[in-house]
């Protein structure tokens, strides 16, 4: 294995696993359909007592997912509409396909939902209904509560957005300012047979947060909504009319979404395909074939990206000075730390969590450190994260480059572009949270 090109290595590792989880692979692993029979996971259904299907959907892999499900059961789908973010979309011949605004919805998001609600309405008590439902849903798949605007929900997801809140405590917000989350989508196909199709971009899979989970049973509250925007001093910051609907919530004058046990559940299933394990899992069967000793250390990281570097930092360390643990070692670590933006500049939390990194490796010898996103989408920029080992801080510092700068601005992404480092993988069309690698010498 050449030393030299570790960083190569660490991207050939990443670029496995999120291969793994491409939607239309994790799709024909789960449908079978055979002469009547569906066979979706453990689910069977008789496809001749089935009078119409419909397909919905919303988030950034669900256009690849809705096509694995037009290759196999093209013929027999009558009409269906799933919403991506920009620039997710791809060819589909029966099932119709919006583009939209992602973190934050944008008009797009909210008439594409408006006919995913059309749909989910019409399905009757002998339709079936099949939908996709990946990460970013909860933006892309978007309404607004009566005597509130477009606007002021942009206001209010960006709020919360750069607020520091994790992803179950923005989704407990959002999914009581909307008729489709938490639970509500399955409200509007009731009584039809509901199959939800879903990848997990949250950490320990909680059906009711991901995309916001507009078909699982809802274990959050107004109480709970209103909770979030105090802890994160937002409580004087958002739309005055938005906080009066959460209080009214409160109050009881709105209904709360449905819970454990309410029968709109009955004819429905909620099946998970695709998680952060499953990519790791993948991501370790490529390090090993590359003659590296791999270890899968944790697919729930979480927390402020700074917490996250110390526990990967300390990992690295214990790891490398283990002379039980077979050099040279790869680390593996899943899931989506958060970073609360202070500053004006461009990055993503994948990037800013690189170079936090990097800086704490510069007085060490052999270590290669990937972080990157599965959707190839890291923030607002077109990198999916970043590489970077022992020399890349030095190496900035002789170019008259100062980290502390790009760090304290969080302008990550114009750091590794002076300095190189980018993973530059375009749309991956799916959506499994973060990757993060560690190669020790």
């Amino acid at each position: 294995m050449d030393k030299l090109n570790y960083r190569s290595i660490a991207d050939r590792i990443f670029r496995s696993g999120v291969s793994r989880v491409i939607p239309e692979n994790l799709i024909q692993d789960e449908l079978k359909p055979e002469k009547e029979i569906l066979f979706i996971g453990s689910v069977q259904i008789n496809l001749d007592s089935i009078n119409k299907l419909y397909i919905i959907g919303a988030g950034k892999a669900s256009a690849q997912m809705a096509s694995g499900i037009e290759r196999m059961l093209g013929k027999r789908i009558d009409s269906g509409h799933i919403v991506v973010k920009y620039g997710h979309s791809c060819s589909l011949d029966k099932i119709k396909i919006t583009e939209a605004g992602h973190p934050v919805p944008d008009n797009n998001s909210y008439a594409a939902t408006k006919e995913i609600l059309s749909i989910a309405g019409k399905a009757g008590g002998k339709d079936l209904v099949i939908c996709l439902l990946s990460g970013g849903g909860s933006a892309l798949l978007a309404d607004y509560p009566d005597n509130s605007s477009p606007g002021e929900m942009m206001e209010l997801s960006n709020l919360l957005i750069n607020s520091g809140a994790t992803i179950s405590e923005i989704n407990a917000v959002r999914k009581h300012l909307s008729s489709v989350k938490g639970g509500q989508l399955a409200r509007k196909v009731f009584p039809a047979k509901l199959v939800s199709l879903i990848l997990s971009d949250v950490i320990g899979d909680p059906l009711d947060v991901i995309a916001s989970g507009p078909t699982a049973p809802d274990s959050s509250t107004f109480q709970l909504a209103v909770d979030v925007l105090a802890k994160y001093h937002l409580t004087e910051k958002v739309p005055e009319g938005i906080l009066k609907i959460l209080m009214n919530g409160i109050a009881g004058k709105i209904p709360e979404t449905p819970k454990t046990g309410d029968p709109i559940f009955e004819n429905t299933v909620n099946l998970l395909i695709g998680t952060n394990l499953i990519a790791l899992e993948a991501s370790k069967n490529e390090a090993e074939k590359l003659g590296l000793n791999a270890i899968i250390i944790n697919d729930r990281l979480s927390g402020d990206v700074w917490d996250a570097a110390d526990y990967i930092i300390e990992n690295v360390i214990r790891s490398k000075n283990d002379i039980d643990i077979i050099k040279p070692a790869c680390l593996l670590f899943g899931g989506e730390p958060t970073v609360k933006m202070t500053g004006k500049g461009l990055g993503g939390r994948n990037q800013h969590l690189a170079l936090i990194l990097a800086q704490k490796i510069q007085h060490f010898n052999g270590i290669t450190i990937l972080c990157a996103g599965t959707d190839g989408t890291d923030g607002p920029t077109d990198a999916a994260g970043a590489v970077v080992d022992t020399r890349s801080i030095p190496e900035a510092v002789s170019k008259k480059i100062d980290p502390d700068k790009y760090l304290k601005d969080f302008d990550s992404f114009h750091f590794f572009e002076k300095t190189g480092g980018l993973i530059i993988t375009g749309p991956t069309l799916t959506n499994v949270m973060d990757i993060i690698i560690v190669i020790i010498e």
